[in-house]
């Protein structure tokens, strides 16, 4: 039941490549110089490695081809390529079928990240979702039509009443991602003093994380494998001269497992982010690590002091023991309840009131738990008035899988029909050693031409003696 037909959009005349360009441009559809290596030479053709999904009226672009990532092969990205496949054309035509968009909400009122720090992450959503925000001081009760609840990087304190909310919310088979800071610091805050000393953020969710089975240390997690930043390194005319340093603070963290959520995923860039511990539940809660730093990390615990004087002097990876630390944390099954045996009278009865009861223990719901709430910020320039990609870097200029990492979380736990576990299936395709086919080219070449001949002449032979012993 589906029709398809093959487009190149490098066919017609200068003008209608030009204009075709342009159109497909402001959907998102943007080229690929792609390299073919012959045996002789190299070529350079410009592709347009997407697929339009159209149903009813609606449409969806499905991108063929993953990002390249720095030091993997290309034959490692087309071997990820074919075996999302399924998954792409799977998903774009699940989201087509549905008009009804599911509900996405943000919270606001403590400083979390403004409209326009999440303006690409919405924007991303909205054609398949209905996204809002919510302040938790204004509502008495979540409403079950919201399928994820994401709280990105809040720096007040929650009450409460406001915990009471959300878990209330997960018992009842909510879903939340909480992005949490746990220490205030950016870099900003860093230069604007020789030492400063980041003090932890007092959100009063601790209790409430460690309940489902999760904690946030207080530290800073710092690793080799990470982004650089400009550093001031002399004059050059009435200008001053800068140039790129390695930033531990800003690791750069990959795929701790094969999960649908971080299934072939590129890296993500964290700022700041803290170490997670998981800890036993009361009630059978899965914990999967979906992120970590590498095997060259450090650990630094508050109160620190925190300076640029780290970049003068080249790392000491003696120093970057303390293997892979956890920066995000899929929690899944049955919550036990923070507030189970604490819940007043006067409590029940607003919430007979509202026509709802308490739970001690949950439906089946998700929780997300990663220490950054950078994660979901794009950059705004105030100047131009444009947003960045989510994840997009503007020191390294590359666009790292931040808003792919959410993107899929997000579906994760809204995808009622399995679509997403078609992230896992893997394929792998067997190429062709080039440096082996070239160094015994003439070898291979001989066995194929000479080998039949070989075997056709006996075979000649011993058919011509068995003709002549039957026959003679």
């Amino acid at each position: 039941m589906v029709e398809y037909e093959f487009d190149d959009p490098a066919q017609g005349t200068v003008e209608d490549i030009n204009a075709r360009r342009e159109q497909l441009a402001k959907e998102g559809i943007v080229p690929v110089n792609l390299r073919v290596k012959g045996s002789n030479e190299t070529q350079e053709k410009i592709i347009y490695p997407f697929a339009i999904c159209t149903y009813k009226g609606r449409s969806s672009v499905v991108n063929l081809l993953e990002n390249e990532r720095l030091g993997v092969p290309d034959e490692v990205v087309l071997n990820n390529s074919i075996g999302l496949l399924e998954y792409k054309f799977a998903n774009s035509i699940h989201k087509l079928r549905y008009s009804d968009k599911q509900a996405i909400v943000f919270t606001e009122g403590k400083g979390e990240l403004e409209q326009l720090q999440t303006l690409d992450l919405e924007k991303s959503l909205r054609p398949f979702y209905d996204t809002g925000r919510i302040n938790l001081d204004s509502v008495y009760q979540l409403h079950p039509d919201i399928k994820v609840l994401i709280i990105a990087k809040p720096r007040d304190k929650f009450s409460e009443k406001n915990k009471f909310l959300i878990d209330q919310y997960v018992m009842n088979g909510g879903n939340v991602i909480f992005l949490l800071d746990k220490l205030a610091v950016n870099l900003d805050s860093m230069r604007r003093t020789n030492n400063y000393v980041p003090y932890e953020y007092d959100l009063n969710l601790d209790d409430l994380l460690f309940k489902y089975g999760a904690r946030v240390q207080p530290n800073l997690v710092l690793d080799l494998q990470c982004t650089r930043i400009p550093m001031v390194t002399g004059q050059m005319g009435s200008g001053n001269q800068y140039d790129l340093f390695p930033w531990f603070y800003h690791p750069v963290v990959m795929p701790a497992s094969d999960h649908p959520v971080v299934k072939s995923l590129d890296r993500v860039n964290l700022k700041f982010p803290a170490s997670i511990d998981t800890v036993r539940t009361k009630t059978p809660v899965k914990k999967t690590i979906l992120l970590t730093s590498s095997e060259y990390s450090r650990l630094q615990f508050v109160p620190v002091q925190l300076n640029f004087e780290i970049l003068r002097y080249d790392p000491e990876p003696d120093k970057f023991n303390k293997g892979v630390q956890n920066v995000a944390v899929l929690l899944e099954g049955q919550f036990p309840s923070l507030y189970e045996n604490r819940v007043t009278e006067g409590m029940k009865a607003t919430l007979a009131d509202l026509n709802a009861e308490f739970k001690p223990r949950g439906a089946n719901g998700k929780v997300l738990l990663v220490s950054d709430g950078d994660v979901a910020k794009s950059l705004y320039d105030p100047i131009k008035k444009t947003v960045q990609p989510l994840g997009f870097n503007r020191y390294e200029k590359y666009v790292f899988a931040n808003k792919d990492f959410l993107i899929n979380a997000i579906e994760y736990m809204i995808d009622d029909s399995g679509v997403i576990n078609a992230r896992t299936k893997e394929v792998k395709l067997r190429m062709l050693d080039k440096v082996k086919a070239k160094k015994e080219k003439t070898y291979w070449q001989l066995l194929n031409i000479l080998l039949p001949l070989v075997f056709l002449f006996f075979f000649g032979l011993l058919f011509n003696f068995w003709r002549k012993r039957k026959y003679a």
